[in-house]
């Protein structure tokens, strides 16, 4: 039983990580492109913008993770309805583990894998943004315009 959980889990987490990794560099990227376009003839406040977009797009890319997970759930035949095998999924990739729902014995080990999925995927999440708002910082100083920080 733990091994077609393993077999079944390792794949998933590895399709996530890949996953998180391509929205994780195409996010980046983004940004860069538009902090060398104008970054900081428009101030401050516009300079955040792709900064939040950046966000919405690495949040977005938890979700369709989440989504994964929780279709797998489905096709395991561990729900009767998507939004369910979702919901279950979102609580198990947030850590929240709130415990209304729980999977069958024989699945039961993919939730932890899932958490622990969800835990490295938001610490890449936060870390990229990191990144991303200390170069905006840094494009802010470097121009003298430390006063808006």
């Amino acid at each position: 039983m733990v091994l077609k959980n393993l077999a079944i889990g390792l794949p998933t987490m590895l399709g996530c990580l890949v996953l998180q990794a391509t929205v994780t560099f195409w996010s980046v990227r983004y940004y860069l492109r538009q902090a060398d376009r104008s970054p900081l003839r428009v101030g401050w406040i516009a300079g955040v913008c792709p900064l939040l977009i950046v966000m919405i797009i690495m949040m977005g890319g938890n979700f369709l993770q989440m989504a994964i997970w929780g279709t797998l759930f489905l096709s395991l035949g561990e729900f009767d309805d998507l939004y369910q095998a979702i919901y279950h999924s979102a609580v198990n990739f947030t850590s929240l583990g709130y415990g209304d729902v729980v999977m069958s014995e024989r699945w039961k080990l993919l939730g932890p894998l899932e958490a622990a999925t969800g835990v490295v995927m938001f610490g890449l999440t936060a870390a990229a943004l990191m990144a991303v708002l200390q170069h905006l910082i840094k494009l802010h100083i470097t121009a003298g315009d430390d006063q808006a920080l």
